[in-house]
């Protein structure tokens, strides 16, 4: 079991959206089973998006709802109904805002071989596709939420993550 360390904000990989995959082959292979073992190595993760582990292509891993897989390529293809909730980041760790996502959501994409795939989910599983697709785009939960949300958020976040002085 790899369980791969996450990359935080301020890495420049969470920012760059991510490359295609074209090659399925073995390396795609050996990431998918490190996004998988580092998304349930460890407790209350729901996903884990290849820039978080520091590869920029457009491959993530989710386990929520009791479901476990990945994606390779995927496209949101579907969203209906509305949620709030809390919502966290692997990658902003310990700051969790109320993040507005669709109630269900459906995701295409492929397998590991290259074969299609259709994810589709209600509540947490649909919250974490929207986000780990929207990480594959250089987009960071923080940057979705607005008004008096967005405001806190960045005032943490400039908090917790601003470079410190040295001395």
């Amino acid at each position: 079991m790899t369980i791969r360390p996450i990359r935080v904000l301020g890495d420049p990989v969470l920012r760059t959206p991510c490359e295609t995959v074209t090659s399925f082959d073995a390396e795609l292979r050996a990431l998918v089973r490190d996004l998988l073992d580092t998304v349930t190595g460890e407790p209350g993760r729901a996903g884990v998006a290849a820039p978080q582990i520091g590869v920029g292509l457009r491959v993530f891993s989710y386990a929520a709802n009791k479901q476990v897989g990945y994606l390779v390529n995927p496209t949101i293809t579907a969203l209906d109904g509305a949620q709030d909730g809390e919502e966290g980041c692997l990658s902003i760790p310990g700051l969790w805002f109320p993040t507005p996502r669709a109630m269900h959501a459906t995701a295409e994409g492929f397998d590991e071989h290259g074969e299609p795939v259709t994810v589709s989910g209600s509540g947490l599983l649909a919250r974490a596709l929207q986000h780990e697709t929207d990480h594959l785009d250089g987009v960071l939960y923080v940057d979705t939420l607005k008004g008096d949300a967005r405001r806190q958020a960045l005032r943490a976040v400039r908090s917790q993550f601003a470079p410190r002085a040295t001395r």
